[in-house]
């Protein structure tokens, strides 16, 4: 029999194609960059028109002198809390009343998950569509279990504790 083969994961070739890639792109930067560096062209100046205050001609009329005045706008603030608040939500004296339910939002949106960028390779990779992963729900079926049985020891020994330090006592 001969030596088996092994399978190649797609996932590492499309990295190693691309990092071919990354370095042909890097080394033909590298040759441009000489190129523009070897091409120098003699840098002139021209003498001909004075870096002064320019003078006008007798049959043009002098430039208006530049306005020195400041320039005001009109800036509006970001979020301003009087406009989008609702006016049930602060008492007489301008505080802020106690919100209930957006406590409970605020908690509740802290303990979720976050929401996924893509949420079509998440469902890819959950179904298992790359060929050489294991699909998401083994990991998870996997995971849990190990929760229970770790679970299952820590309450063995808190138990056995328990009735150890009863006797005693």
């Amino acid at each position: 029999m001969g030596p088996a083969k092994k399978k190649n994961d797609p996932l590492s070739d499309r990295s190693r194609a691309l990092t071919d890639q990354i370095a042909a792109l890097e080394t033909e930067i590298k040759k441009l960059d000489t190129q523009l560096q070897r091409v120098s062209t003699p840098k002139f100046r021209s003498t001909a028109i004075p870096h002064g205050a320019t003078i006008a001609r007798a049959h043009e009329p002098a430039p208006p002198p530049p306005v020195q005045e400041p320039v005001f706008e009109e800036i509006k603030a970001l979020s301003d809390t009087e406009e989008t608040a609702a006016p049930d939500q602060f008492n007489e004296l301008g505080v802020r009343k106690y919100d209930l339910p957006a406590l409970f939002n605020r908690v509740r949106n802290h303990f979720r998950r976050p929401t996924t960028n893509n949420p079509r390779l998440v469902a890819y990779l959950a179904a298992g569509g790359v060929h050489g992963l294991r699909p998401m729900r083994y990991e998870k079926r996997v995971a849990r279990n190990r929760f229970i049985f770790f679970a299952i020891i820590l309450f063995v020994i808190l138990f056995g504790t328990i009735c150890v330090f009863m006797r005693s006592h």
